[in-house]
């Protein structure tokens, strides 16, 4: 598939998975593939401290846009912006707008955004979710991308549109979660793409999350992104002394053996990846996407290019018929 086709296929990405599998890291991913395809790209992100800014070597943002990357003229590299969304500055935004602005601070200086949050269930979400639809109609740039909470909270803060449509029958609470369902349940305007780890309970946990989101949110899902997979090796089973010996070199005592048992090591490593891998395409028949295991202490710049490399090999690798989401019926 055309990586451009692939991300003009929906606006909005939401990448969602369980918490540690990476999901920020394919936010990250995500966006530098695509603006190295001329695409500019709003990544938003709504849980703070994602340590997102550094893999672009950029100070921490907050509510504010950003630029975490410049365009390019010359290489048609596209711009790469980012900002935090949090309730209480998506409140002060829209009270602000309507001209409301002495009442805003007050509600959020008093507390009384808790109270009302304890009282309707889901409409912090709701306010943050109200600010991504307003930017998806909006914003000036071709795809934006929502690094979504940890899987858990990632269904609740998606369903909490539909829950407070029917809980809130009139006014502009109901308005709103109406917009709302209508951007998730666009499958051309919105996607979820769910990210997991070639690993037992992380593949368990998106395969329920998968269905989850379909039968109780309605939202489209992309292809899944598989992170951390160990690269393959040329000659990994090779014999070390062997393997010595054709290159006319020599061993010292010892290294023969921790070189046998570290090669065994990752041939199980990669053997039971693969045997994840297999199992969740059995059980839920999306489209994958595998990125690298990087062994790099901190990701920045060069591994983000790095990971954007595999992305777009992958991207290219699925049919352009069919590209994202399940296999027609």
């Amino acid at each position: 598939m055309d990586p451009v086709q692939f991300f003009a296929a929906s606006r909005l990405v939401i990448v969602a998975g369980k918490g540690g599998v990476g999901k920020t890291t394919v936010t990250a991913t995500l966006a530098r593939a695509a603006s190295r395809h001329g695409l500019s790209t709003l990544i938003v992100e709504v849980e703070g401290k994602s340590g997102l800014s550094s893999m672009f070597g950029e100070a921490p943002f907050a509510y504010d846009e950003v630029v975490l990357a410049e365009a390019d003229e010359a290489t048609r590299v596209a711009e790469i912006r980012a900002r935090t969304l949090t309730p209480d500055d998506a409140l002060l935004e829209y009270l602000g707008d309507k001209g409301m602005n002495r009442i805003s601070k007050r509600l959020v200086n008093t507390g009384a955004l808790d109270m009302v949050a304890t009282a309707v269930p889901g409409i912090r979400d709701i306010l943050v979710l109200g600010k991504v639809k307003q930017l998806e109609r909006g914003t000036s740039a071709d795809l934006l991308i929502l690094d979504a909470p940890a899987a858990g909270h990632a269904i609740t803060f998606l369903q909490s549109a539909r829950g407070l449509a029917d809980a809130v029958r009139v006014g502009p609470i109901n308005a709103q979660a109406r917009d709302v369902l209508d951007l998730l349940g666009d499958a051309e305007r919105c996607q979820v793409m769910l990210v997991t780890l070639p690993e037992e309970t992380p593949v368990n946990e998106l395969v329920e999350t998968a269905f989850n989101l379909e039968d109780r949110v309605g939202v489209s899902l992309g292809p899944v992104v598989v992170n951390g997979m160990y690269p393959s090796l040329p000659g990994l089973g090779t014999d070390p002394a062997v393997a010595a010996k054709e290159a006319a070199t020599t061993l010292r005592r010892g290294e023969a053996g921790s070189l046998a048992e570290a090669s065994a090591f990752r041939r199980e490593r990669m053997a039971l990846q693969a045997q994840q891998v297999a199992r969740l395409a059995e059980q839920l028949p999306l489209d994958q996407l595998h990125l690298p295991y990087l062994f790099d202490a901190e990701l920045g710049p060069a591994q983000l290019d790095q990971l954007a490399d595999a992305l777009l090999a992958a991207i290219g690798g699925l049919p352009d018929l069919v590209g994202s989401g399940r296999p027609p019926a």
